[in-house]
Parts: C-alpha cells; sequence; structure tokens
C-alpha cells in the first residue's frame, strides 16, 4: 500500500546538477514524484517542513568495513548490515557497500550469500558487496592479514562473474599480480574492478586500465606512489580521465592539498569514501582487522606498528572536510559523495540525484556547520542521535481560500 505523498519545503537543494531555492520535493512511498516551485504546490499536499536546511541525495559509501559497533569481516550476517544501516542514518548516509576485506574463500561465499539475500528486502540499502582482496600484492597489504592473500583462483572467479553486479558491485585488485584475463572477465561481468593495494608500475597499471578496471581504491594509500622517473600506479591513474578514485578525506590518509589537486585533475571522477570501521558511531578504544588489533587514538585508526586500519571517518565528515580544507566547493564535495559513486557503480538511474523517479533518500545538514540534522531514508524521516533537537516541522495542507 503506498503513503500519502507529501513535499519537503523550506530547504535549499542541491539537486546534482543545480542549486534551488523556493522548491519543494514531492515524495510518495520510497520515489520523488517531483521537484517544484513551491508556489506551484498543490494546496492539498502534506508539507514538511525543512527548517532552512540544504537537501542533498543521500550519500553513497562505496567503502564501508564496518561502523556502530561491528565489522562486516567479524559477523557476516544481515543483523550486521542492519546495525551498519542504522549508525550510517546518523551521517547521512543511505547506501553502502559492505566491505569485505582480505579473507578466507569460505568467508568470501558467505558475504555473497548474505549479500545476495539482503538485497532481496533492500536492493538501495545496499547496492552491492566490495571485496577488498584477497588478490592483492602483499608489500602493500596495509592493514590485510597477509596470510589469506593468495592468487585469483579460477573457480571463485567463476563464482563472482556469475554472480555478477547484483551482488558483487566492485572488488579491489593488484593489477601485477592477476592475469589480465581475469580482469576481462570481471569487468565483462558488470563488476566494476579497481586497482588498490598494489605495488604495479605505470606501465602495469595502464595494462590494467585497458583489460577493465574502472577504479582506484583509496588513492595514494597502499600504492605505488607517483616519482618523477617511476610514476606508479597514482601517476597512471591522473592520468587517465575516464579512471574514477576513492579517496579518503580524514586528514589522516591523505594530506589536503593531494585531495585539491587530484580533484582539480580528476573533476567528476574523484570520489569520497569513508573506509570506516566500528569506531564510527560506537565507543570502542581498539577492535580486530585481519587479525591485529587497531587502537582509535585522536582520530586515527592504527596498528601497534603504526599501520593506519581503516578510519573513523563519516561520509558527512568527509564532505565537510574536502570543502574546509581541501578548497573544494560544497556542490562539488556533494556531489563527491554522491551522484560519482552512483555513476561508477551504474546505480546513477536510481540514486544520486534530486528528481522524479529517484529514490527518496536524501540528507538534511546545516550548510553553515556542514553537520546533518536529518535523513530520508525511503522517504522516511531519520533525525541524527535519534532524538531531535530541532524536529522536522509535519504542516497539515493548507485550507482552501475563500
Amino acid at each position: 500500500m503506498e503513503s500519502r505523498p507529501y513535499a519537503l519545503t523550506h530547504c535549499r537543494f542541491y539537486t546534482g546538477y543545480q542549486q534551488l531555492d523556493h522548491h519543494a520535493l514531492i515524495i510518495a512511498d520510497h520515489t520523488i514524484l517531483a521537484l517544484v516551485p513551491e508556489s506551484q504546490l498543490d494546496s492539498t499536499i502534506v508539507r514538511m517542513d525543512g527548517q532552512g536546511w540544504a537537501a542533498a541525495p543521500g550519500f553513497l559509501d562505496l567503502q564501508l568495513n564496518g561502523c556502530g559497533g561491528v565489522m562486516f569481516n567479524d559477523t557476516i550476517t544481515s543483523q550486521t548490515l542492519d546495525s551498519m544501516h542504522r549508525t550510517n542514518l546518523n551521517s547521512g548516509t543511505t547506501s553502502f557497500l559492505p566491505t569485505l576485506i582480505t579473507t578466507t574463500d569460505k568467508a568470501m561465499y558467505k558475504a555473497l550469500e548474505v549479500v545476495a539475500d539482503y538485497r532481496r528486502v533492500y536492493p538501495w540499502r545496499v547496492p552491492g558487496l566490495h571485496l577488498e582482496g584477497p588478490y592483492l600484492n602483499p608489500q602493500r597489504r596495509g592493514i590485510h592479514n597477509g596470510d589469506y592473500i593468495r592468487p585469483a583462483d579460477p573457480a571463485m572467479v567463476n563464482q563472482l562473474v556469475a554472480q555478477g553486479p547484483e551482488v558483487v558491485r566492485l572488488i579491489t585488485l593488484a593489477p601485477e599480480m592477476v592475469e589480465t584475463s581475469v580482469i576481462r572477465a570481471l569487468s565483462s561481468a558488470g563488476i566494476l574492478v579497481a586497482a588498490g593495494h598494489s605495488e604495479a608500475t605505470f606501465e602495469q597499471a595502464l595494462a590494467g586500465f585497458d583489460a577493465g578496471i574502472g577504479m582506484v581504491t583509496h588513492l595514494f594509500n597502499a600504492m605505488s606512489p607517483w616519482l618523477g622517473r617511476s610514476p606508479g600506479l597514482v601517476g597512471a591513474t591522473l592520468s587517465q580521465n575516464q579512471v574514477y578514485a576513492g579517496i579518503i578525506a580524514d586528514g589522516h590518509h591523505v594530506h589536503y592539498g593531494s585531495i585539491e589537486l587530484a580533484q582539480r585533475i580528476k573533476p567528476e571522477r574523484l570520489i569520497l569514501v569513508s573506509d570506516a570501521t566500528p569506531p564510527v558511531g560506537a565507543t570502542l578504544d581498539e577492535f580486530m582487522i585481519g587479525g591485529q588489533t587497531v587502537f582509535y587514538r585522536q582520530g586515527r585508526c592504527i596498528s601497534a606498528d603504526g599501520t593506519l586500519g581503516g578510519s573513523a571517518l563519516t561520509m558527512m565528515a568527509a564532505v565537510a572536510n574536502a570543502v574546509r580544507h581541501g578548497g573544494i566547493a560544497l556542490e562539488e564535495a556533494l556531489r563527491m559523495a554522491t551522484l560519482y559513486p552512483a555513476r561508477a557503480i551504474g546505480v546513477d538511474h536510481s540514486l544520486g540525484v534530486l528528481a522524479p523517479g529517484y529514490q527518496a533518500n536524501l540528507v538534511l545538514f546545516d550548510p553553515q556547520e556542514l553537520t546533518v540534522k536529518a535523513t530520508l531514508d525511503q522517504g522516511q524521516p531519520y533525525f541524527a542521535g535519534a532524538k531531535p533537537q530541532s524536529p522536522l516541522a509535519w504542516l497539515p495542507p493548507m485550507p482552501p481560500e475563500t
């Protein structure tokens, strides 16, 4: 049974393509019906007063290891995905790719099963799975467990191809460690293949891009750097206009000057990701990744040997950091968290834009403080922290003119 339409008003809308004031977004059930001038609203429609906040498409995070005290690798269940989603809503993320880092084949098969089942109920909450590994270069493994890094197994590759993008949206691998035939098979199946945790030379990276790699995972981190005589994976990525790149804008993984430069070189291809871990939305001092203890200290997630182990970043904080420290305009930073990731994984027909026919997933935020005030999840309001400090006001239909 469809719900009664309502209109979200009194917002500045960032649609993905333009900025609109004095407009209303009409929503019914889980879908956007229209975006019209407020003056054209039917007087009989129920209105939701957006309190003068800004409204944008809900954030889409392509790299989320865990949050809210849970880690997908640790407990591969639908309940874990539910917990991650509930935590995400506090910071404006309405869709995410649960990220399974390097692990056993058994755990990979379990993740495929869980995500496939979950998507039958919540197809837009979780557009698919991100497999970060296990086909990586041990020299650039970062926090990943080296015991599980291995060559690509034909049986598993065939299974991933068979599942396709409806289950596996993204896979991160090291191009120099994988045959180009494997990259072609995965890419031809519609799976976005990303290069990462790689020591690839410039030439090896270009060969991977030619074979179908369309993205790079956490640019600048865990990859061969850009040097004058050896441009590496970073240089190869920046040389290819069509290749997307995820980036972690937390001030710890990448210098903000590098983010600003990358955005200038790769407009419409740089994507904000969180790479978040259990401390986000929880009170944790330490947790486990890849068999190692990771300590959460002063905003950083770091192992005893100094290796970064994911982040404690939210997508709203990533947007704010890109604006405040990276010199990126707000409307562009929002696209880096919405439209561009949706394009990268091929869901930009339903996510990443405020337009008729799109999912009614929105983030409402204070445009000065850049903090989330409320989230619309499939048209249903959720207030940051679950205790609204300034709740959206539901207004009855306007009385008929006499």
